[in-house]
């Protein structure tokens, strides 16, 4: 969660939302990502998808089976949808999302009825951390 906070970093640096991402299957990163939706001009380069687009380039297959993506905040659906797709194994994120958070928070996607893969999810881990980014950012933006 530590090296996903420091791409929530660089995502800040480029006034970006921090949200960082890492992906990893073994003892082995095979894809990390950040936020970019305003700098790409790409409503969907969420970190998580940038990190799950990299780690399936890396392997050269969408399925990314028995990995696990570490972010820094609560995924949406949009990038909890493309987890179940990529197979993702596990994921562990930092601060909970009570805006959008669709794994926890606002919807409970892993636990849907019909799906054909599931997501074990964790949450809560090093989250004061991970909030206290986010926080920090939008505080300075509106200053």
């Amino acid at each position: 969660m530590e090296y996903a906070l420091g791409l929530a970093a660089r995502a800040a640096q480029q006034g970006e939302v921090p949200v960082g991402a890492v992906l990893v299957r073994g003892d082995e990163l095979i894809g990390e990502g950040w936020n970019r939706p305003i700098s790409g001009s790409d409503p969907t380069a969420h970190a998580e998808i940038v990190a799950l687009r990299a780690a399936a380039q890396a392997l050269g297959n969408y399925r990314l089976t028995g990995a696990t993506l570490y972010v820094t905040l609560e995924p949406c659906l949009m990038c909890a949808g493309a987890m179940i797709h990529a197979r993702i194994e596990r994921l562990v994120y930092g601060a909970s999302d009570p805006k959008r958070g669709a794994v926890n928070s606002t919807a409970h996607v892993f636990a849907a009825q019909g799906l054909n893969h599931r997501v074990q999810a964790e949450g809560g881990v090093m989250s004061e951390q991970c909030a206290d980014r986010l926080q920090a950012f939008f505080r300075e933006r509106r200053s």
